[in-house]
């Protein structure tokens, strides 16, 4: 029987790391949250990889510390290995990664959730949701009750006052029939939405790790008028440490100076354990090869489109015939387990296939598998049905965030849940969306993909994504975003001064070093000549010296004896001159990029209302005319990034524009 168990100003469906920056945002902001998830035991699970980070997802991992979020402070508090990937490249992509205890990282988000004021976790499986109008409400208030704030008839006030027009109100309704009302709605159901499993010719509703699917809540957003459609990812084999010849592999050892994800100093992270790399074969590509008419993928069983640049073992091997072998990486999955992950082995082929290639790789003769690698579909949404708050342009406060709105990746999700979090509470307080552009950051970037561009398969974040990722480093995430987390009421005051003290003291060392000049001398020359760069005749700038490619700040350190020390950390301080080395060494494309962000927020900064009919504007070609009135882009920018719209098109609107205003 139904009862109606209560209000929130904020629901978010889902607990996963979309789920969780979602909630913790609105509740810190001040809304009564409650977070639904279908098991409690698995908040902030790790159904893939065990790490956090890695090529243009530290950046994002960086961004959500800087605007207030919690994964930067998980990952360090639980991580077990930590690496910078790339410093052989420019800094733009130097990316922190690191390998996290999958079971303490989902202990440590579960406590922050229990213990964060005004937010709600509860084990309940949403199985309907539906807008509420003025007539459904004299139903609910005919239904038992366990609501003590008598919240119904306020709310029966506000829904009569407009008369659910707008969707003031939504209604979930939970497997066990208690019925909740919310102001807004956040979708953060990851791969649970209408979940199917395949291994082989086996396949079987299911979400990931085996626990249940969100079946009939698929049904219910379809009812609703949501248009899903289906993904597909996959996951490895994770097996027995002690069957495997740990001896035969190369180590993988963890940096000696471990940098930090968070702006926590408080935290002290620590390598704790190694990975191990290994090499697929000969033998292991014959045994796939073989068997793909038994792989689902190629025997047509999976519908759902799979990731581009995350495939399968049979995938790659497929795609890439002329490779004799591909790289694995063996990662633990914690402290407290003999569980290995094997990166880089994904599969949906039959469990005995598996077996059998697995034991032709070096190290893995003689391998237990614990978990069987399995392919999984799911549904989820056209993320050009969002606008760049994430809400529905059609369904009023309700949010779409993470792999439902077509990303892949923890790191893509958890960035989609915080700006998801940050807009419903801001929407429940009568406050403007909170967005960000391509120039300011990468979540700016994913987002602004999503949902000007949409993805026809799951969408992954990378550098080469940004026109922009000279200016939009990892190091600096803190100095481009945490004014904005201070402002919204995600970062403390204590945190952005402290953030000003540091980009103060980074202007103040490229002062010096711009009018620091070297003179030259045989050492110095010597020094020169022996990185492969002219030698002095006359002084020099340090500031020019440092543009020099094969010169840095620590090169050049016997010759700056003067050198200021702005922290006692060693870290810190090193920080305040890699900051300063990188602005002053790729001055002249830094600033080359931000004439072209100027250029964009110029176009950005000319707005098109929702209400116009593109189909009755002539001169736009017919494709132009689909995509324009399918996206509604708020911006000249914006339209102008729509595949398919061409300058001819963009020109075309401005004309119109212009005799609309006139």
């Amino acid at each position: 029987m139904k009862y109606y168990a209560g209000h929130y100003e904020v629901a978010v469906v889902g607990a996963g790391h979309a789920g969780i920056e979602a909630g913790l945002a609105a509740a810190r902001l001040g809304c009564e949250t409650a977070v639904f998830t279908i098991s409690a035991d698995w908040v902030g699970n790790m159904p893939c990889n065990p790490a956090i980070g890695g090529t243009s997802k530290g950046h994002l991992v960086r961004e959500i510390d800087a605007l207030g979020g919690e994964m930067a402070v998980a990952a360090d508090r639980n991580l077990i290995q930590s690496r910078m990937l790339n410093l052989g490249k420019g800094p733009a992509v130097h990316s922190p990664r690191a390998q996290i205890d999958r079971r303490d990282y989902s202990a440590y988000m579960k406590r922050v959730l229990e213990s964060t004021q005004g937010l709600d976790l509860r084990q309940a499986e949403i199985v309907d949701l539906t807008p509420l109008g003025a007539a459904d409400m004299a139903a609910l208030k005919e239904l038992p009750s366990t609501d003590e704030s008598g919240s119904l008839e306020a709310l029966s006030a506000k829904v009569s006052a407009e008369d659910g027009a707008s969707a003031p109100l939504w209604q979930l309704t939970t497997q066990l029939e208690a019925v909740y009302t919310a102001d807004t709605v956040i979708l953060a159901t990851g791969t649970f939405l209408g979940g199917r499993v395949f291994v082989g010719d086996v396949s079987y509703e299911s979400g990931p790790d085996g626990l249940f699917p969100a079946t009939e809540l698929s049904g219910s957003l379809q009812r609703l008028g949501v248009q899903t459609r289906r993904f597909k990812t996959g996951t490895p084999s994770r097996v027995n440490a002690r069957s495997v010849d740990l001896d035969r592999l190369e180590v993988q050892y963890g940096d000696e100076t471990l940098v930090r994800f968070s702006d926590d100093e408080s935290i002290s992270p620590e390598n704790k354990a190694v990975c191990y790399i290994t090499y697929t074969g000969k033998e292991t590509k014959e045994i796939i090869l073989a068997n793909l008419e038994r792989s689902p993928l190629y025997g047509g069983k999976i519908e759902g489109i799979g990731p581009r640049y995350c495939p399968s073992i049979e995938d790659k091997i497929v795609r890439f015939p002329e490779k004799e072998r591909h790289q694995i990486f063996i990662e633990p999955c914690g402290l407290h387990t003999e569980e290995l992950y094997l990166q880089g082995l994904s599969s949906s082929l039959p469990e005995d296939v598996q077996l059998k290639f697995l034991r032709t790789i070096p190290g893995l003769e003689h391998v237990q598998v614990i978990r069987t690698a399995y392919a999984i579909e799911y549904d989820c949404v056209d993320p050009t049905s969002l606008r760049a708050s994430l809400e529905f342009k059609d369904f009023p406060g309700l949010y779409g965030a993470g792999q439902f709105n077509g990303s892949s990746g923890y790191e893509e999700a958890a960035a989609q849940g915080l700006i998801a979090g940050i807009n419903a509470a801001r929407k429940v307080q009568g406050k403007p969306a909170f967005t960000l552009d391509r120039a300011s950051s990468y979540i700016g970037t994913l987002i602004d993909d999503l949902v000007t561009k949409g993805c026809n398969e799951p969408y992954r974040m990378m550098t080469s994504r940004s026109e922009y990722r000279l200016l939009l480093r990892q190091d600096n995430a803190d100095q481009r975003l945490m004014q904005y987390g201070y402002e919204l009421g995600l970062v403390s005051e204590e945190r952005w001064q402290r953030t000003q003290h540091k980009m103060e003291l980074i202007e103040q060392e490229i002062a010096r070093a711009k009018s620091l000049t070297l003179s030259p001398s045989d050492e110095l020359n010597a020094l020169l000549v022996s990185r492969e760069t002219s030698p002095l005749d006359s002084g020099v700038k340090l500031a020019d010296l440092l543009k020099r490619p094969q010169l840095d700040y620590d090169v050049l350190a016997p010759f700056d004896a003067n050198r200021p020390v702005y922290f006692e950390n060693e870290a810190r301080n090193a920080e305040i001159f890699f900051e300063a080395e990188t602005e002053l060494k790729y001055e002249g494309y830094i600033r080359r990029q931000k004439a072209q962000v100027k250029e964009m927020r110029r176009l950005e900064d000319v707005k098109l209302p929702e209400t116009i009919d593109y189909t009755a504007i002539d001169g736009l070609r017919l494709e132009a005319r689909e995509k324009l009135q399918k996206i509604r882009p708020q911006s000249i920018g914006q339209a102008a990034r729509i595949s398919g719209v061409s300058p001819a098109d963009i020109s075309v609107l401005l004309i119109w524009l212009e005799k609309e205003r006139r």
